[in-house]
């Protein structure tokens, strides 16, 4: 089992990243090919099984065409001197260039996608003239022969003379097969071969209709030859080895090969389940439990499949993020319902008081008192008017959706800020440095985050605000923005960006400033934080740079 697992772990390790596109036409394309490899496996196996037939039939012949020419009475033209080199392999001429080499391997010619098949071979006609008398004493010779291994070889063989005129002991002496064309191309000095059917053929097997060559016998003439001059010819037919039968003899390599193809579907499958089904099972599994835990934490997305797709791979990433993002933004938002429901309890609470109070005892109070109630109430309702006010921008802010397009010089807004915000007991000075680069922030989003942060300032008790920039190196610009007041405490520092938490609630504060500042910039990649430089306050804008990737 351990050996299993650090297989396993190192197959994962060195395991390509494939495209699922890549498996699906892989797997695809061998489907396809399949059937088709099939068809050609067995038209190939059958040509091969009827072209052996050929070479088996040309070897016989030529073994009789020897016996006759040692068995002809007649003169005989002087034989062929042997090869004296030591490669009998290399074809030798005699010194007449003219003459026929002394090996002559005879090509194969039978082809039975593009040969046609013949009708079966007609019995023979009545000849006008008798046989040959010196070709029919080595007929008779050697038909002892031909009987003998006829039993073996069980090819059907005939001797003619060089007119047609069968040879043979038998019936068909005497008769001519003169008129068939593989016999006239023998007379005249060429062995051929043709294919015809079998008249005697009976399927055996059910599977024998798809075999084109289990109802044919291939016929073969071969001019028997004394020097130049065609003595006789001899007529070989058999039916080549059956399909079925030749796919039975060779039932092992042909399991072996569909053993292969089985094993190969299997992994193709294997992999698509690796590689896709199982993955998209986790997912499915990890999206059930984000949706159980959500807002309460614990779910886990599982860990990336060493062996899943490019695609898959990437889903993974998206979904782990996504799923952070879920159960980061569940808790914000009951987090900021439970804000949000004591921010606007406390107001009503004092706006119900006032009306129990106006209703039971309105006719017995004062008027400066029921004023007083009134202006109360009035109070809490304009803070309920200005916290919708601002959810409604906070809701702006978290759904706006900015463009990267966005290319906006950072001292025009800044400038605009400062112009605006300074007066005789308030001052914005700002610190830009010549050639700053544009950022990726809208100048409005821009306008709106400095505005909140100087009047925070101003409200804070400060006389001075700096705002200054300076480039960074990982393609951004800080933007800061500090003043002299008397800063933050540390406690309050960390609960800056919480919606609703204000220091200055007596003052009409909301706590809704700087979360909207935040959204706002989170929609354009930036960001802003607090920063511990100096007795006062001190934020920094992260800003975006323009033409840095």
């Amino acid at each position: 089992m351990i050996l299993l697992t650090r297989l396993k772990d190192a197959v994962k390790a060195r395991w390509p990243a494939l495209r699922l596109r890549s498996i699906l036409i892989g797997v695809l394309l061998f489907t396809a090919l399949m059937p088709g490899l099939g068809a050609i496996f067995l038209r190939v196996y059958e040509n091969v099984l009827v072209r052996q037939t050929e070479a088996e039939l040309i070897a016989q012949a030529a073994v009789y065409d020897a016996a006759f020419d040692l068995a002809w009475p007649g003169p005989k033209p002087p034989p062929v001197p042997p090869p004296t080199d030591n490669d009998p392999n290399e074809s030798y001429r005699r010194d007449d260039a003219t003459a026929e080499p002394y090996f002559t391997p005879e090509a194969l010619t039978i082809d039975l996608n593009t040969m046609p098949i013949l009708s079966q071979r007609p019995l023979p006609i009545a000849s006008s003239q008798p046989p040959d008398a010196e070709a029919l004493v080595a007929a008779g010779a050697i038909a002892r022969l031909i009987e003998q291994s006829r039993r073996t070889t069980l090819a059907s063989a005939l001797i003619l003379d060089a007119r047609g005129t069968v040879l043979s002991d038998g019936p068909l002496q005497g008769q001519s097969y003169a008129f068939l064309p593989e016999v006239q191309s023998a007379i005249n000095g060429r062995s051929q071969s043709v294919l015809r059917r079998r008249g005697d053929y009976a399927p055996r097997y059910a599977f024998e209709v798809f075999s084109r060559a289990s109802a044919i016998r291939v016929h073969y003439a071969r001019p028997i030859k004394l020097g130049d001059r065609t003595v006789g010819v001899l007529l070989l037919s058999r039916s080549p080895r059956a399909l079925f039968r030749g796919i039975y003899d060779d039932l092992g390599k042909i399991a072996l090969g569909f053993g292969i193809i089985l094993a190969v579907i299997i992994g193709l499958a294997g992999l698509l389940s690796r590689a896709i089904a199982k993955p998209i099972e986790q997912l499915t599994q990890a999206s059930a439990e984000v949706g159980r835990h959500l807002g309460r934490g614990g779910a886990e997305v599982p860990p990336t499949p060493a062996t899943a797709t490019i695609e898959i791979r990437a889903l993974f990433d998206n979904f782990r993020r996504m799923a952070v993002a879920i159960d980061l933004r569940s808790r914000y938002l009951r987090d900021f319902a439970a804000a949000m429901s004591h921010e606007f309890k406390t107001p009503l609470t004092g706006i119900r008081g006032v009306l129990e109070l106006l209703d039971e005892h309105g006719d017995t109070m004062r008027v400066e008192e029921r004023r007083r109630f009134i202006a109360n109430a009035e109070g809490d309702a304009e803070r309920l008017s200005r916290l919708v006010a601002r959810l409604l921008e906070l809701a702006r802010a978290d759904m706006a959706d900015e463009s990267e397009a966005v290319s906006t010089p950072l001292a025009d807004p800044v400038r605009r800020i400062a112009d605006a915000g300074s007066d005789d007991d308030f001052k914005v000075e700002v610190d830009l440095d010549a050639g700053l680069p544009t950022v990726r922030v809208p100048a409005d989003v821009l306008e709106a985050v400095l505005t909140t942060l100087v009047e925070n300032s101003r409200q804070a008790g400060a006389s001075r605000v700096t705002i200054s920039a300076a480039t960074v190196g990982d393609g951004h610009l800080d933007l800061r923005v500090a003043d002299d007041g008397p800063g933050i405490s540390p406690h309050d520092r960390t609960r800056l960006f919480e919606p609703f938490f204000t220091t200055k609630r007596a003052n009409g504060g909301t706590g809704l400033g700087l979360p909207i500042a935040r959204s706002l910039l989170a929609n354009s990649g930036a960001s802003i934080d607090y920063v511990d430089e100096g007795p006062g306050a001190c934020f920094r804008l992260r800003l975006q740079r323009n033409g840095v990737e």
